[in-house]
């Protein structure tokens, strides 16, 4: 563990696995241990956002626990393509089709 990990996966400890994480000079402390390691009990998961304006993934709020995930992207409704000009722009091979 350093203060590179540890920015990336406190939340995960934290939070979902309910652990207590503290800093104490270089050493990082989970549940009153110094730990050098970590193991994490779950899956977790990156969430990518749909890409539209303000969309948030897991850059923003990080890694997902499995048993976060309630569904699964089945089908392109819409596609566009913003380096084309307004009327070529929609991408009609990639409209409602199914995602592999």
């Amino acid at each position: 563990m350093t203060d590179s990990t540890l920015t990336l996966y406190r939340r995960a400890i934290e939070v979902y696995e309910n652990n207590k994480v503290a800093v104490n000079g270089k050493n990082i402390l989970i549940n009153g241990s110094k730990a050098s390691s970590y193991t994490f009990k779950m899956d977790y998961y990156w969430m990518m956002g749909d890409n539209r304006h303000n969309s948030l993934d897991s850059r923003y709020w990080g890694y997902v626990p499995e048993d976060h995930i309630v569904g699964k992207a089945m089908l392109t409704i819409f596609s566009t393509d913003s380096t084309k000009n307004v009327f070529s722009r929609v991408r009609w091979d990639r409209v409602l089709r199914p995602i592999e």
